[in-house]
């Protein structure tokens, strides 16, 4: 009786881990509406976690504060490349220095970034 028992278990489980995702191994899915469609590119306004916006736009991003100053930042220009890293050319307004960050999207609404100094950072898609 034992072994039914045990067997019946070992099913069960197999049967639950093949609907667990987790994560990155494939897109999310699709509404049933279709209205929505996925976002595949970086354009678009994000947010990290220290309270500070960027958009990114045809090439072009701004980093902006959201205390009520909206006071920019850091600028600068985005490329992707073939393989989907897309890479920053960063000017910091705060430290007056230059630096290159690459970036890619986790999915959607997640771009993970390694700054050129080791730093990890992520930020979140907007609207």
């Amino acid at each position: 009786m034992k072994i039914k028992t045990s067997l019946a278990l070992v099913t069960a489980a197999a049967a639950l881990s093949a609907c667990v995702d987790f994560g990155g191994s494939r897109p999310p899915p699709v509404s049933m509406g279709g209205s929505q469609p996925r976002a595949t590119t970086v354009e678009g306004n994000w947010s990290d976690a220290n309270g500070l916006n960027s958009s990114f736009s045809g090439g072009r991003f701004e980093t902006h504060t959201t205390d009520g100053t909206n006071q920019q930042m850091a600028s600068g220009t985005y490329t992707t490349d073939p393989s989907g890293v897309i890479q920053i050319n960063l000017y910091s307004n705060v430290k007056r220095t230059s630096s290159k960050v690459n970036c890619f999207l986790a999915n959607p609404s997640q771009l993970n970034c390694t700054a050129e100094g080791g730093g990890h950072f992520s930020l979140n898609r907007q609207g």
